[in-house]
């Protein structure tokens, strides 16, 4: 059975809207690119399922060019917060189910959200957070926040600890952690059996509190 893909419009081209509606064009999704700056969209043009000049502050204009068709949109305009504001509030009244937006600051970020946005995003200062927790903690090599003090997190077994097994770590008892599983290498590994010996450069996947999970990732 086929993959069931979804319609995404990318508004806005620039560094970070131009990158997101690359990766939705390579996932095989239908992708739209809408900018003001011609050059954009010819740099964009055959990258994507089509590209095209509107100005987005008009409702009629997005209409016409059948953006309420699609499933998804991201409002990746820049610097121009009253743009992004317009646009926001027109795809609301064309009815587009999923609307994301990139938020130039913390003000931006809260008339967005008070326009329905369904999600705001604040990209500068997300990546921010997520090099600082690497930086922080040299074991931590990726991690994800999932909401209310909840992450999950990617660490790598260094080789001071290396054969040891799963139990010795004691994730679930000494630590209020979840072991979700193990990445050997490209291989995944439940992590049901509690004397798995460890490798060097294992990958363990936790669920858990930063501070627990920042606890344990000091002690290794």
């Amino acid at each position: 059975m086929a993959k069931e893909t979804r319609s995404f419009a990318v508004i806005g081209l620039g560094a970070f809207g131009s990158a997101v509606a690359a990766e939705l064009a390579r996932f095989g999704n239908q992708v739209i690119g809408v900018d003001l700056d011609d050059r954009r969209i010819a740099q964009m043009a055959s990258t994507l399922s089509s590209a095209v000049i509107i100005d987005t502050t008009d409702e009629v204009a997005l209409r016409e060019a059948g953006i309420d068709q699609y499933d998804v949109a991201l409002i990746a305009i820049g610097r121009d917060i009253q743009a992004s504001i317009l646009t926001t509030m027109n795809l609301k009244m064309l009815g587009i189910d999923t609307i994301w937006v990139k938020a130039s600051n913390r003000t931006h970020h809260r008339i967005l959200s008070k326009l329905g946005a369904d999600r705001v995003i604040l990209p500068e200062q997300e990546m921010g957070r997520h090099i600082a927790q690497m930086l922080n903690n040299p074991v931590v090599q990726d991690y994800v926040s999932l909401g209310n003090g909840f992450s999950v997190v990617n660490i790598v077994i260094p080789a001071r600890i290396k054969g040891r097994d799963i139990a010795s770590l004691g994730v679930g008892t000494k630590y209020d952690l979840r072991l979700l599983g193990l990445m050997r290498g490209t291989e995944y590994r439940a992590c049901d059996a509690a004397d798995l010996v460890l490798e060097e450069d294992d990958k363990l996947i936790l669920l858990g509190k930063r501070p627990e999970l920042r606890r344990f990732g000091d002690a290794l």
